[in-house]
């Protein structure tokens, strides 16, 4: 066989028939979001249920996520995944390490300087998300006003805006999962069953 040019190489493609990726990604997330924010609701506590699912489904899953969409060359969802794994995965560590006496417990300014950061982020994968679905654009501006809540509730010290931010959160969390489900059974019945 012989070699390559160079001028063919670079206009050689692959057949990608591989699955889909972003319904485990929009699972991952909508469950992993649900069940931090029952907690952030007053209604469980901050047990390893919630640091389990956060390093594996919510952070180890969509990072694999991230890396497929790469492969399928979807940038917003390889940026959007991946970024969002590495959340979890980075707030599970948050709460491990102290519990190892590997770093310091983090201050409400702390934890309010983390979300803003991941605000900026949101805000603007939010912006790409006004050309896309109008599912998937009030669900990142759920997202968005979940971190505003969390925000503000680490700031304050408010435990009703804390409250309001588990609530927005169970939210965001059902539009994902919705968003998820329903592309599955869309594609298990060849047809759009549920408009996602």
């Amino acid at each position: 066989m012989e070699p390559l040019e160079e001028k063919s190489r670079n206009n050689l493609f692959l057949m990608d028939n591989t699955a889909n990726p972003a319904p485990l990604g929009l699972c991952a997330f909508g469950m992993t979001t649900i069940l931090l924010s029952i907690h952030n609701a007053g209604i469980t506590g901050l047990t390893s249920p919630i640091i389990a699912m956060a390093l594996l489904y919510g952070g180890l899953a969509q990072l694999i996520v991230g890396i497929m969409e790469w492969k399928k060359n979807n940038t917003f969802g390889m940026v959007t995944f991946g970024s969002f794994g590495l959340f979890w995965i980075s707030f599970a560590a948050i709460l491990i390490l102290p519990e190892l006496g590997l770093a310091a417990s983090p201050t409400a300014v702390d934890m309010a300087s983390f979300l803003i950061v991941w605000g900026l982020l949101i805000l603007g994968l939010f912006i790409c998300t006004l050309k896309m679905h109008r599912i998937l654009t009030v669900t990142f501006a759920a997202v968005l006003l979940l971190v505003i809540f969390l925000v503000a509730a680490n700031l304050t010290g408010i435990h009703l805006v804390h409250t309001l931010a588990g609530v927005t959160g169970v939210i965001v969390g059902l539009l994902a999962l919705y968003m998820g489900v329903g592309a599955v059974i869309n594609e298990i019945y060849g047809s759009r069953v549920l408009p996602v």
